[in-house]
């Protein structure tokens, strides 16, 4: 019961994980990335031990298809698993188990996977990427949940959704951007006022990081 989406910005570098699921505190399970590197989303009976494993892989230089090959491998309850990655060059590749329940189903584009699990129907993954491509000049972490609205839109998953996530990468080994919705009637109205919020303070939160003296007194 979870849509995602992992998108990449080749003007800035940025990669980024959006996610809603009707489960609680979504944004401690699911996604997952490391700048200059990719990202990865790990969903349908969760488990969150994949998300560091396909970040390393990807550090080590595996593909997206070789990490998702690896990832699958390397758990023998990958048949209850859908997993998605996006490597350094912005390819992309997914996996869905067995045991996934429908309506569920992957969308690739131009530095985008959109993957969902027990969605409301087939027509969910295709508006996620249509929303997703429909501003490239738009800051990623924006385009991220505009996807994700779309997504909601179109019918979004069986159950109401309770938490959302935003999670995106630069150049830094922190992110540009953690934000979590863990409970909330409307967890995509929230992420968006929390980001509307956060957006102009991103830049200040890395520069007291790396150069705490730029920041004034």
């Amino acid at each position: 019961m979870t849509f995602s989406v992992i998108g990449h910005c080749p003007r800035s570098g940025q990669f980024g994980v959006a996610t809603t699921t009707s489960g609680f505190g979504v944004g401690a399970r699911v996604p997952w990335a490391r700048a200059g590197i990719g990202a990865v989303a790990t969903q349908h009976r969760t488990d969150p031990r994949l998300g560091p494993r396909g970040v390393a892989l990807l550090a080590s230089g595996c593909t997206a298809a070789e990490t998702v090959a690896a990832l699958v491998a390397s758990t023998p309850d990958h048949g209850w698993r859908q997993i998605g990655v996006m490597d350094r060059s912005g390819a992309t590749a997914f996996f869905h188990g067995a045991r996934v329940k429908p309506s569920f189903g992957a969308v690739q584009g131009p530095g985008m996977l959109a993957l969902g699990n027990i969605l409301a129907h087939d027509a969910v993954l295709p508006a996620i990427a249509a929303a997703f491509a429909a501003h490239p000049e738009h800051p990623l972490a924006e385009r991220l949940i505009c996807a994700l609205e779309a997504g909601e839109a179109a019918g979004g998953e069986h159950g109401a959704i309770l938490s959302a996530a935003l999670l995106v990468v630069e150049r830094e080994d922190f992110p540009l951007v953690d934000i979590r919705v863990d409970r909330n009637a409307a967890p995509l109205g929230e992420l968006r006022s929390l980001w509307a919020e956060y957006a102009p303070q991103s830049a200040l939160y890395v520069a007291r990081a790396v150069d705490p003296e730029s920041c004034g007194p």
